[in-house]
């Protein structure tokens, strides 16, 4: 049986991608609280623990059709987001910031969480290959994810002031550069 301290290494790295999504969210989203933040790290936490259940079940029925598509999902969704984040943040005004809504928009949230979690689901087709209790393995999964996405949102939410304008343009290009990653990562291990 697969240990708690690699459960953990396991949701830690898995984490990576939804800390620098959080860290450009904080930094935009100036009016945040800590509610935002732990909004952002459950949302986060969540899909990144439902991920790997849904791989883990796919695994026995889809294998080899998720190894082949997952990472075009990914970079997809992750594009499309960052790509609206830049847009966005080239579009915002001074008077755009002064009645800019206090929490971010929950589907956006949403999309960023998913797209940032599709690895999970491809990790939980290999936890179908091993002796893992799969429920101890996605609540560590999520809840290191959690922590670590509220985390990058409240410190994103500190940095970005000195970022200005520029902290949506930042979080924007993260977002399309892990997605440009994970597509990489996936051609070129296929190669």
């Amino acid at each position: 049986m697969t240990g708690i301290l690699t459960l953990g290494a396991l949701g830690a790295s898995l984490s990576v991608d939804a800390f620098a999504a959080s860290l450009g969210k904080g930094a935009t989203e100036q009016r945040s609280r800590w509610s935002d933040a732990m909004r952002v790290g459950i949302v986060f936490g969540f899909f990144e623990a439902l991920t790997p259940a849904i791989g883990y079940l796919l695994g026995y029925l889809l294998n080899d059709w998720i190894a082949s598509y997952d990472h075009w999902v990914a970079f997809g969704l992750l594009l499309a987001v960052g790509a609206y984040m830049i847009r966005e943040a080239f579009q915002k005004n001074d008077a755009d910031e002064a009645c800019e809504p206090s929490s971010p928009g929950f589907w956006r949230l949403a999309a960023t969480a998913i797209a940032t979690s599709i690895d999970a689901a491809a990790v939980g087709v290999s936890l179908a290959l091993m002796d893992v209790n799969l429920w101890i393995a996605c609540a560590v999964i999520g809840g290191i994810t959690t922590v670590v996405a509220t985390g990058g949102m409240i410190l994103g939410k500190h940095v970005g002031p000195y970022l200005g304008r520029y902290a949506g343009i930042l979080g924007g290009f993260v977002l399309v550069a892990i997605g440009g990653s994970i597509l990489f990562q996936h051609l070129s291990g296929a190669a």
